[in-house]
């Protein structure tokens, strides 16, 4: 089977530098570098959600046994899906919206409720169920219930079984996976549903960093008890991992400041950035510590701010970084 990616992991952003500068090392630090205090309210850790709970009740129980007062989940998984969940924690909490329209993967068994020949079920997958689909959201979903486009970037039978497929699927925001499944087995006439079902992807975080409740329980027990960080900083990773899949722009030193005030981001601040980025792309404006500073929607292309003296580049729209971690108190070196 040829490894499936989702379009973000398929593209390879190059640096455009438009103007070389360096960082004042007192100003800021590298995401690295941050106390445990800080990381444990402004981090973000993927935890492998159980059947049982709700998102909403995981997300809960992350706050609890961290004993921060926010944090929030990447989109709702149902009580009986279980899988990749990330919870981005405290002030970190807003990062989520940049992971809630990003593509998804799940990993399920689907049963067909008479037998299918294995190379229809294939032929009906690739012709009527991969790229853009129409999809009616369930009668029990948080949206308006009515027709809606979805793009399936891959849908591949693994195995089967009699009756009983093993299958991966990859999808934009908002599939519903139980739909999806149930209209398969209508066009094939002869009906299916869905038996169980696994997230393994979340935009930028999968299975290799995927850590359970209990995990971070222990954790921050060692964290608190016994003065040990070590396992508490391997599990909450830093709030910039949720942007891996975004394109970004960094900013000078001197720019920091007047975006932590939700200021929007004018061509001369920019430093370098990244190719291919198009207007009203979600950008994550950085500084040149590779630490988030904002999320913001591009207005200009990559190709347009490379070579423009002036303008605007991006509309600031939510604001991560805390204003004064770069005050201007010496000039930029």
């Amino acid at each position: 089977m040829t490894k499936n990616l989702l379009p973000f992991e398929k593209i390879k952003r190059e640096i455009l530098v438009k103007k070389e500068a360096k960082t004042n090392p007192e100003l800021g630090c590298a995401p690295s570098e941050r106390k445990t205090e800080e990381i444990i309210n402004y981090g973000v850790v993927n935890i492998n959600k159980p059947q049982g709970p709700t998102s909403h009740q995981v997300s809960d129980y992350v706050q609890k046994i961290l004993h921060i007062s926010k944090s929030g989940h990447s989109g709702t998984l149902d009580p009986h899906v279980h899988g990749v969940l990330p919870v981005a924690l405290g002030r970190a909490t807003k990062v989520v919206q940049g992971l809630l329209k990003s593509g998804k993967e799940y990993v399920g068994i689907m049963h067909l409720h008479r037998e299918v020949d294995e190379v229809k079920l294939k032929e009906t997958i690739q012709k009527h169920f991969t790229g853009k689909i129409s999809q009616l959201p369930p009668i029990k979903s948080s949206v308006k219930r009515q027709q809606r486009t979805r793009e399936i970037y891959y849908f591949e039978i693994l195995e089967k079984n009699e009756k009983d497929a093993l299958f991966i699927v990859g999808c934009q925001a908002g599939t519903y996976i139980r739909k999806l499944i149930h209209d398969l087995g209508q066009k094939l006439r002869v009906g299916a549903h869905m038996q169980e079902l696994r997230r393994t992807k979340a935009g930028p975080f999968d299975e290799s960093s995927l850590f359970t409740l209990q995990d971070l329980s222990d954790a921050f027990y060692f964290y608190e008890k016994e003065n040990n960080d070590k396992f508490i900083r391997k599990i909450i990773q830093p709030v910039e991992n949720a942007v891996k899949h975004l394109p970004k722009i960094w900013v000078f030193d001197t720019t920091v400041d007047t975006l932590c005030h939700g200021a929007n981001l004018n061509i001369p601040g920019i430093s370098k950035l990244n190719d291919g980025i198009s207007e009203n792309d979600t950008v994550a404006i950085m500084t040149l510590k590779d630490q988030l500073i904002a999320l913001g929607s591009a207005k200009l292309k990559s190709k347009d701010i490379i070579v423009l003296e002036k303008g605007l580049a991006v509309k600031t729209e939510k604001v991560f970084m805390v204003p004064g971690t770069y005050k201007n108190r010496q000039k930029q070196l």
